[in-house]
């Protein structure tokens, strides 16, 4: 799938890299992903559990389809096994993954606070 490069007003380089990572578990799954060089889809299964297998999948394949990700199929105790991977391309969201831990790391530690202030 062919993404769109955004050149317009400001918020557009906001658009332009919320398109690769927009929905519920994109950005969980790179999250993942950053941690280790490569996953199996059973790792990342276990890892988000609130994610079903169906949407684990789609997620992977749209990852894939726009490059932020590469799946290998491997062999382990003669069962085939999906390997997943960032390319470099995925790699390079890796300052907005690791602010967004940061800044979820610090509501969570401060979420009463933030909601007594809203």
């Amino acid at each position: 799938m062919a993404r769109e490069v955004y050149d317009c007003a400001d918020g557009c380089p906001v658009q332009s890299t919320v398109q690769f990572i927009s929905g519920k578990w994109k950005s969980v799954i790179l999250y993942h992903l950053l941690r280790g060089d490569a996953t199996r889809f059973s790792t990342l299964n276990r890892a988000i559990p609130s994610v079903t297998e169906r949407m684990l999948a789609l997620q992977l394949a749209q990852l894939e389809a726009d490059h932020l990700i590469v799946k290998k199929i491997g062999t382990v105790s003669d069962n085939r096994s999906l390997e997943y991977s960032l390319t470099s391309f995925g790699r390079s969201l890796t300052p907005v993954i690791e602010a967004m831990a940061a800044w979820g790391s610090a509501f969570n530690d401060h979420k009463i606070e933030a909601s007594d202030n809203v």
